[in-house]
């Protein structure tokens, strides 16, 4: 199926149950199923239709950001990009927002990176990202001039994050970072989306870094997880509190003192990149390799995710960004 066929696929259907008008103050409850169905469309193309998105197959990058911009164009937001070079090819963070104000008081950023690591066509790492990505986004979107809201949503698909760039300049989110520093762009919160679609109900199924492996953390991986420093503990809170109105997602937070530095597994993806500049950011994840035995492997494909457990991910996004009317 070629990529258009599949956008246009995707943004068909009605996105939420109940009353949208603008004077409702019930927060709408998208279709669960729906998103569900529209979740798996997105890890599908990332991992059946294009594959390995790796720095050894370019074409393949250039393809997955092609597939981010005109999925962002079909639902109404069109996108734009930040192009850096890598080795001897040029690479693009991809990059659209959602408003509901010209001048909107908050100011959030969703991000989440698209490249794979070799060898593998990255279902939970990270295509369960970038799925949880757009469909939030579709879903806010379909939201404009329907709600008000004080509002404005940045979504960025980072270009490189896995190895060899990862911990170098070359990280998308490490390059966008360092700009919105230098510009003193407004983000009163980072979202970053890491492994998202990995669920175990076994006991003793899911791990944890040391020391935290002998608290009294939850034995079975059916939970999300957020990763918070010390200067984004009010952040954290603000969102651990929209997302316990959704009973069917159960949430737990972890606040990590000197940036992570202590726990360095806490700082393996892209919310550290904005921890090191300043800003506030917190990581949204499945728990990686403490939870997914697939991590990094070649048996990293759409079959073992749970894509209820990641459109209910989209839905208390949504209850955090609705929160601010």
């Amino acid at each position: 199926m070629k990529t258009g066929t599949i956008i246009f696929a995707l943004v068909l259907g009605s996105l939420f149950t109940g009353d949208l008008s603008a004077d409702n103050r019930e927060l709408p409850m998208i279709d669960i199923q729906q998103t569900k169905q529209q979740l798996e469309d997105h890890v599908k193309a990332l991992t059946v239709t294009i594959g390995e998105r790796s720095v050894g197959l370019p074409a393949n990058l250039k393809e997955t950001a092609a597939y981010i911009k005109s999925f962002y164009h079909a639902i109404g937001v069109p996108a734009n990009s930040q192009p850096y070079s890598y080795a001897d090819f040029v690479v693009e963070n991809i990059i659209t927002k959602v408003s509901f104000s010209p001048h909107a008081k908050y100011r959030f950023l969703v991000g989440a990176h698209y490249d794979s690591v070799a060898g593998t066509v990255g279902a939970d790492d990270n295509a369960s990202a970038i799925a949880v990505q757009l469909e939030t986004a579709r879903h806010l979107a379909a939201l404009m001039g329907n709600a008000k809201l004080d509002l404005a949503v940045k979504f960025v698909s980072f270009a490189l994050e896995e190895p060899p760039a990862y911990n170098t300049r070359h990280m998308g989110s490490r390059m966008y970072a360092k700009k919105a520093r230098k510009e003193k762009e407004q983000i009163d919160g980072m979202i970053c989306l890491e492994m998202v679609g990995y669920t175990c109900h076994e006991p003793g199924c899911q791990g944890y870094p040391f020391p935290l492996m002998f608290m009294d953390y939850p034995k079975e991986g059916n939970f999300i997880g957020i990763v918070n420093n010390y200067k984004s503990r009010d952040f954290a809170g603000r969102l651990v509190e929209q997302f316990q109105k959704n009973n069917q997602l159960p949430v737990v937070k972890l606040t990590v003192p000197f940036n992570g530095w202590v726990m360095p597994a806490v700082r393996l993806s892209d919310h550290s990149s904005f921890w090191d500049q300043g800003f506030k950011a917190v990581m949204l994840t499945d728990s990686a390799f403490y939870r997914n035995p697939y991590y990094h492997t070649a048996a990293d494909t759409m079959d073992k995710l749970d894509f209820e457990f990641m459109a209910e991910v989209v839905q208390s996004l949504l209850l955090f960004f609705l929160s601010h009317r």
